[in-house]
């Protein structure tokens, strides 16, 4: 998959072109993904997609801006999985925002990306002010020489299927719920990095994930498969939260206990599928109980995950 971090003046070649976010990469977004691969192929065209960095919301307002489901790498990730052919980050920026929806169609679409047939969300709005719709983007079509399609809200048992939807069943410690809208279980990735050692202390060594979200959509204790060290998925006892028993105000942390696993893997890239929320992370009054606690915990993945 290729990737470009700008757009050009001039495209060298036409594409297929689908525009969002794709925060998550949910099954509403798969289902864009695979529109566009099936018009793709149609057309002879490569299958492209344009997301923005950072999300626009996080540009103007980042105290209200909704956590993320994704870090870009993990974005990325997802949509090579999905097949896409070529990605185009938007910095979005002063400038960026600046540009009039009539600019957008000919400067970006037309000239910069080449798009011959363009596919968006019913609810597509584009350009300064979000002045542009899908219907300014069919009365242009004609004279900017590509078509364009509208992909209707994506509903799974009569649920709406939106990055929203997934914040909240994550939030809720509901993953199973999680699994189902995104269709497959949620996961965090991140490179191993060094800790304060305080799991090996205490009898539980843990590989800590070096977290690319500042603020992680889910909290708690949780019963996990740990992808990127063998030929299968490990299994293991998370904790994803800020360690009030070990440290005052301290910034989220991601730690992985594996079970029977003694191997050094600093440096290296895992993926944490996140698959039965055990508890919510709590404050005790010694490391003691704390200690105590995290063995129950150990048990109880244990029996969850069938080990």
């Amino acid at each position: 998959m290729l990737v470009f971090r700008s757009i050009p003046t001039q495209a060298k070649t036409p594409v297929a072109l689908t525009i969002g976010n794709f925060d998550g990469v949910h099954l509403g977004h798969q289902a864009m993904l695979a529109r566009l691969q099936e018009t793709a192929r149609a057309m002879d065209l490569p299958a492209c997609v344009m997301t923005f960095e950072p999300h626009p919301r996080e540009f103007f307002a980042p105290d209200q801006a909704p956590v993320r489901l994704t870090s870009l790498r993990e974005k990325l990730e997802l949509l090579q999985a999905a097949g896409v052919e070529r990605v185009q980050i938007c910095r979005f920026n002063f400038d960026f925002a600046k540009i009039g929806a009539e600019d957008f169609i000919g400067r970006i679409l037309q000239r910069g990306l080449a798009a011959k047939w363009i596919l968006v969300g019913d609810d597509f709005r584009f350009g300064a002010r979000r002045a542009g719709d899908f219907a300014m983007l069919k009365a242009a079509s004609g004279s900017h020489g590509f078509s364009v399609e509208a992909m209707p809200s994506f509903n799974l048992k009569g649920v709406r299927v939106s990055s929203t939807a997934v914040r909240e069943a994550l939030a809720a410690g509901d993953m199973s719920g999680a699994s189902s809208l995104l269709g497959r279980a949620y996961s965090i990735s991140g490179r191993v990095v060094h800790g304060n050692k305080l799991g090996k202390q205490i009898g539980f060594p843990t590989a800590n994930l070096q977290l690319k979200h500042n603020l992680p959509p889910l909290q708690g204790i949780f019963a996990v498969r740990v992808r990127g060290l063998a030929g299968k998925a490990l299994p293991g006892v998370a904790s994803l939260g800020v360690r009030p028993t070990v440290i005052e105000q301290g910034k989220p942390v991601l730690e992985v206990h594996l079970f029977d696993f003694n191997r050094q893997i600093y440096d290296q890239h895992v993926s944490v599928d996140f698959l039965h929320k055990l508890r919510d992370e709590e404050k005790y009054a010694d490391m003691e109980t704390l200690v105590k606690q995290i063995a129950v915990d150990v048990v109880n993945a244990k029996q969850w995950l069938g080990c």
